[in-house]
């Protein structure tokens, strides 16, 4: 298996079982796996933060933080503050009912990253995480500026 089968392999599998473990965790609380993230965010901001920063912050756009805060907000997990009819300007905060799910979820997803990884030392795990956060903004990078061009290809070009 060559290094870019390798590579996808591993990052879809990680990402599939990381997913399905969130999905059944949140759905106790009748939410979604991608809401635990938006919790986190939450819960690291307890001052409040706007839409804007929870786009940046969870990697989502701003239709899917407006649909998770209305539902999160219909569950009585956050509030809106300083809000005058637009989302945008105000912040949004857990409520103590919230923070509390905050809490257990990052228990839960802490024992999850912990078995997960039970048989790391402690060196492989600093070089894991180092090595997938310079990976992950490499490609960040990449998706902003696109590839560059290999030899008689060029960005756009359709062939293979």
């Amino acid at each position: 298996m060559d290094r870019f089968e390798q590579f996808s392999y591993m990052l879809f599998e990680i990402s599939r079982y990381w997913h399905k473990l969130a999905t059944e965790e949140m759905e106790s609380h009748g939410l979604k796996g991608p809401h635990s993230v938006y919790l986190m965010a939450l819960e690291n901001n307890p001052n409040g933060i706007t839409a804007p920063q929870l786009c940046e912050l969870c990697r989502k756009d701003k239709a899917d933080v407006s649909r998770t805060m209305a539902v999160m907000e219909k569950k009585g997990l956050v509030v809106k503050e300083g809000v005058h009819q637009n989302l945008y300007r105000g912040v949004f905060k857990l409520t103590e009912k919230g923070m509390e799910l905050a809490q257990q979820v990052r228990k839960r997803a802490t024992l999850a990253v912990k078995l997960a990884g039970k048989d790391l030392t402690d060196d492989a795990r600093q070089v894991f995480y180092k090595s997938m956060d310079l990976i992950a903004n490499n490609l960040r990078e990449l998706c902003k500026d696109g590839l560059p061009p290999t030899s008689g290809h060029t960005k756009g070009d359709s062939r293979k």
